[in-house]
């Protein structure tokens, strides 16, 4: 068994996400986006979709990235 990083519950089923070089342990999807999602430059949202990556910064949509002073962004539809 391994313990959860985010909620410290020790659980037979927990996994392990590598990413960037770490090792991630969790015991549920829910604390493996609290801990890795990224969170909006902008609102503040924590990105669980596909989100918009401008100069280095995340946002959670074109609107976030424009508000934010971010050109040339569109959301796809």
């Amino acid at each position: 068994m391994a313990r959860c990083e985010v909620c410290g519950n020790d659980y037979g089923m927990s996994f392990e996400v590598h990413a960037q070089g770490a090792v991630h342990v969790f015991d549920c999807f829910s604390c493996a986006i609290h801990r890795m999602a990224p969170i909006c430059e902008h609102c503040r949202v924590q990105i669980i979709g596909q989100g918009v990556e401008a100069d280095g910064k995340w946002y959670c949509g074109a609107h976030c990235a424009r508000s934010e002073g971010k050109v040339g962004i569109v959301d796809r539809v």
